[in-house]
């Protein structure tokens, strides 16, 4: 916790002098004397040697359990439907859990008018263009080619070899195949199974098996 605090106050006090120096930041009545950029120095120099709190703690049962909890918030929508009960065009009943009651009695059900259900299950839709999850660092989006790539060129570690798909296809593939989402090629037809007869054991897996009925 000592570092985290030295580094957020280092990161926290370098951000709010690097917005300053680009004139991001606006001072009005009697902070106006802050826009010089020494005295917004001078103002930053107290903070620079206080101590800044920082709450962190190792998990109980370990960092796969945060996982596992962060995970059914990030993978799952907000409600499952095995929790709806009742629904009509005034109001929705579910199940739900008061997590300050002990016992069995924490689980019970809650009724609301249909417009409040959806009110509250809209607070849980990002906005468009939001994403739930994020990577930052090397692994953020906008640098993570770059960033594998000199990682691997200071361990000496040769890139991975593409996924092998979409291998002996045809040069005019039909165009009714879908593309393959691994790699966006097109799927080749290994085997055609006509309708009452099945399929040779033998062979490897096709990509795409077409069934003919007529």
């Amino acid at each position: 916790m000592r570092v985290l605090s030295a580094l957020f106050r280092r990161l926290m006090l370098q951000k709010l002098a690097a917005a300053h120096a680009a004139g991001r930041l606006a001072f009005h009545g009697a902070n106006a004397g802050l826009a010089e950029r020494r005295a917004f120095m001078r103002h930053l120099n107290p903070l620079r040697r206080r101590k800044w709190f920082v709450y962190s703690k190792a998990p109980f049962a370990g960092p796969k359990a945060v996982l596992a909890y962060l995970a059914r918030y990030t993978h799952r929508v907000a409600i499952s439907n095995r929790r709806l009960i009742q629904a009509d065009a005034h109001s929705v009943t579910f199940k739900v859990k008061d997590y300050r009651v002990e016992g069995p009695s924490r689980y019970t059900t809650m009724t609301l008018a249909t417009h409040e259900f959806i009110r509250r299950f809209l607070m849980h839709v990002l906005p468009k263009g939001l994403h739930r999850i994020r990577h930052y660092g090397l692994l953020a989006n906008g640098n993570r080619a770059a960033n594998l790539a000199q990682m691997r060129a200071l361990l000496g570690a040769a890139a991975p070899a593409p996924e092998p798909c979409g291998a002996g296809e045809a040069t005019t593939p039909d165009p009714w195949l879908p593309p393959y989402p691994c790699c966006g090629g097109r799927m080749r037809i290994a085997s055609i199974v006509q309708a009452g007869f099945m399929p040779r054991t033998d062979a490897a897996p096709p990509d795409v098996i077409r069934i003919d009925t007529s």
